[in-house]
């Protein structure tokens, strides 16, 4: 048995050819490595086919959340929101800047309440340039979930001192690299298992309510 899931990386940094799509696409190859993988589900043998979006925030630039757009702002906003809601997870690689997220990232995350990411699991995956990127990790587990119904992983990634790895171009840390690997691909795993099952959950969810936001 086969089943096909959709995964899309979201690259939160600004900035052009940023040390977050740096790890974005390594998390891009890696997924490319559990492609076509089987695994046992309750007993059942599941082929998972993945395919793989990657979205950088520096080139898919959002208008800043407003009550209206432009028209060309609209169908921008909209092509988007088709990508996310036929995505079964996501994977958040999004750089430590003055403690906080950056302002890209919960702009999105306003544009994208709508049931777009309801629902599906996400990896929060935090880059540092030096020995933070905890806060990252705080900020979207606390703040950007109430109305997006995003289901977050209890696991999550954070990258320290991310000139040191992942590099194609430049040598690696070699037991940060092999560590840092390793990790990545635990919680890949975890989160394809996930998009499993809540496709599941998906189907079984109530009806709609009055209860269009959360508490």
């Amino acid at each position: 048995m086969s089943q096909e899931i959709k995964l899309s990386i979201i690259s939160g940094s600004h900035r052009q050819q940023s040390e977050s799509v740096k790890i974005a696409r390594a998390v891009e190859h890696q997924l490319s490595t559990l492609d076509g993988v089987s695994r046992d589900n309750v007993g059942v043998n599941l082929s998972v086919d993945l395919s793989v979006d990657l979205i950088d925030l520096a080139n898919t630039k959002l208008p800043l959340w407003d009550v209206t757009f432009e028209n060309i702002e609209q169908q921008q906003i909209e092509l988007l929101a088709d990508q996310l809601e036929d995505s079964d997870g996501f994977v958040f690689v999004v750089p430590e800047w003055h403690g906080m997220v950056p302002a890209a990232v919960k702009n999105f995350f306003l544009h994208y309440s709508g049931g777009q990411l309801a629902h599906k699991p996400a990896l929060i995956i935090a880059v540092s340039a030096g020995e933070g990127g905890a806060y990252p990790i705080v900020e979207l587990r606390s703040s950007s979930y109430k109305n997006s119904r995003i289901c977050y992983l209890p696991e999550h990634l954070i990258i320290r001192r991310v000139q040191s790895v992942f590099n194609t171009d430049s040598e690696n840390h070699p037991e940060s690299q092999s560590y840092l690997e390793r990790r990545m691909t635990h919680c890949l795993n975890l989160l394809v298992s996930y998009s499993l099952a809540l496709r599941g959950v998906r189907q079984e969810l109530p009806a709609e309510t009055e209860f269009s936001n959360g508490m």
